[in-house]
């Protein structure tokens, strides 16, 4: 869960976008999988929890609107934190990383 929301939430740092892009994206990351199934109602509690908007929009060319979802503030401070927590997680993890018959590549702190 944790880590689909933030994936989700940091796309959309990025600018609005619609579920099936946001799922193409996640996917080109390789190491992520959030199915269909999965991110919209993500996408929904998001919406519900005052995370993220969404509105319905036409697009040039397309046969059927296509519903946008952009950041609210609320979820912009939340990807913020994320992203600091995540920062941090990383780095720890990389302090404790050991070269085969070596010490820890750096301290943790």
């Amino acid at each position: 869960k944790g880590a689909a929301e933030f994936a989700v939430l940091s796309l959309l740092r990025g600018g609005r976008s619609y579920g099936s892009k946001l799922l193409d994206s996640i996917a080109e990351a390789k190491r992520l999988n959030i199915s269909e199934g999965s991110i919209y109602p993500l996408l929904k509690r998001l919406e519900f929890d005052g995370k993220i908007t969404s509105s319905w929009e036409h697009d040039e060319g397309a046969i059927h609107p296509r519903k946008y979802y952009a950041l609210t503030d609320k979820g912009s401070a939340l990807v913020d934190a994320m992203s600091e927590e995540w920062s941090g997680f990383a780095r720890a993890l990389d302090a404790l990383q050991v070269p085969a018959g070596g010490a820890p590549l750096s301290k943790v702190g």
